[in-house]
């Protein structure tokens, strides 16, 4: 697949400004596998319970945090870890060292939030899995309840984002320090879909969450969950005909060679968290903390900044060079049964007071 220029400069300049901070993959003196050895196995790389963060950081101790993603090392959310694990070790002088681990190396989205909980992950890159563990922040998952990226922020950044994040504390164990904002939900297809009626049956993976299971049963499509490592196979051998991400996490994938069609829905404006687990969290010094937070904040403006131009460059790749068809639907019909949808499920899971405040901050 081919690199865009800018993402293997950049790869290129944090390679060597990360490259003299090799070290333990946690608090621990034992030498950490570089992010892309391909011989590590998933239970290696969570295995150790030992390894975890034993007790609040002195000053000036160099504390070593794993930081797991699922994708690969040319995409957006590695490129915005490296910035992460550059500014941490910067701002902390040096008592901040984080590892990368992509490609699913510390397992799943669901793997890594449950590692976090059991502390073999230190931080992640996780999704709207999270849901899961919180169900308040499945609310963010239910298809159209964003029709724009505008309305999208005046959530996460307002009070009822504030709400969801401290929610996802209390009961998961996972801190959310940042939103990295992904752009509009895509489908792509085997096949052509104009309408909701075309989606009749549609064999289509979906991500492990409730919210959008259930609206895409509502169009009449077959969703199954699965693995992201399992998709590209499953559409290659029929198994599935369909799936939906943002453009950059699926044109990383190279899922453009077996998926010719690009269904421009846009039925979620998606995100992915920078989360701690909040145990490592309170065991870091209030300096450490702060470098983090400040690091964070910088690899989320380098990710917010970049992504859409990442997006642009992937499609017009996928149109000019991959015979990648582009279709824009009819997307009434999907609106429609979706909004019928989202109360009721809000009111299922015990949040109909909290998606009325986000709905009433939307003006609907």
């Amino acid at each position: 697949m081919k690199k865009r220029i800018f993402a293997g400069l950049l790869a290129a300049s944090m390679v060597a400004s990360l490259t003299a901070c090799g070290g333990s993959s946690t608090a621990s003196t034992t030498a950490a596998a570089p992010a892309a050895a391909p011989a590590e196995t998933k239970a290696e790389a969570a295995a150790p319970a030992e390894a975890a963060t034993e007790a609040a950081a002195p000053s000036g101790d160099v504390v070593t945090l794993k930081l797991g993603h699922i994708q690969n090392e040319q995409d957006i959310w590695h490129l915005s870890a490296e910035v992460l694990a550059e500014k941490a070790a910067e701002y902390s002088n040096g008592t901040l060292k984080i590892d990368i681990y992509p490609n699913s190396t510390l397992g799943g989205d669901r793997d890594m939030a449950e590692g976090m909980q059991m502390g073999t992950v230190d931080m992640a890159l996780i999704a709207g899995v999270l849901s899961n563990f919180d169900e308040s922040i499945s609310l963010l998952e239910i298809p159209y309840i964003f029709r724009s990226n505008e309305e999208f922020e005046k959530i996460v950044y307002g009070p009822c984002g504030e709400e969801i994040a401290q929610n996802v504390i209390d009961n998961s164990g996972i801190r959310i320090l940042d939103w990295w904002e992904r752009g509009p939900r895509l489908i792509t297809a085997t096949k052509e879909i104009h309408t909701v009626e075309d989606m009749k049956g549609l064999k289509i993976r979906v991500p492990e969450i409730k919210a959008m299971e259930e609206v895409f049963n509502a169009w009449g499509a077959a969703p199954t969950t699965m693995a992201w490592s399992e998709v590209y196979t499953s559409l290659q051998q029929g198994v599935i005909e369909a799936q939906e991400n943002p453009i950059p996490f699926f044109y990383s994938s190279s899922i453009y060679e077996v998926c010719k069609y690009i269904i421009e829905t846009k039925h979620k404006y998606e995100y992915v968290c920078v989360t701690v687990a909040d145990d490592v969290w309170n065991k870091l010094s209030a300096d450490q903390q702060e470098a983090l937070k400040k690091a964070s904040a910088d690899a989320t403006a380098y990710h917010n900044e970049n992504v859409q131009k990442v997006a642009d460059d992937d499609l017009k790749d996928m149109i000019d060079n991959q015979g990648v068809t582009v279709i824009e639907p009819d997307t009434t019909g999907f609106v429609a049964i979706a909004e019928e949808v989202a109360p009721k499920y809000a009111e299922s899971i015990g949040y109909a007071d909290l998606y009325n405040k986000i709905e009433a901050e939307l003006g609907r």
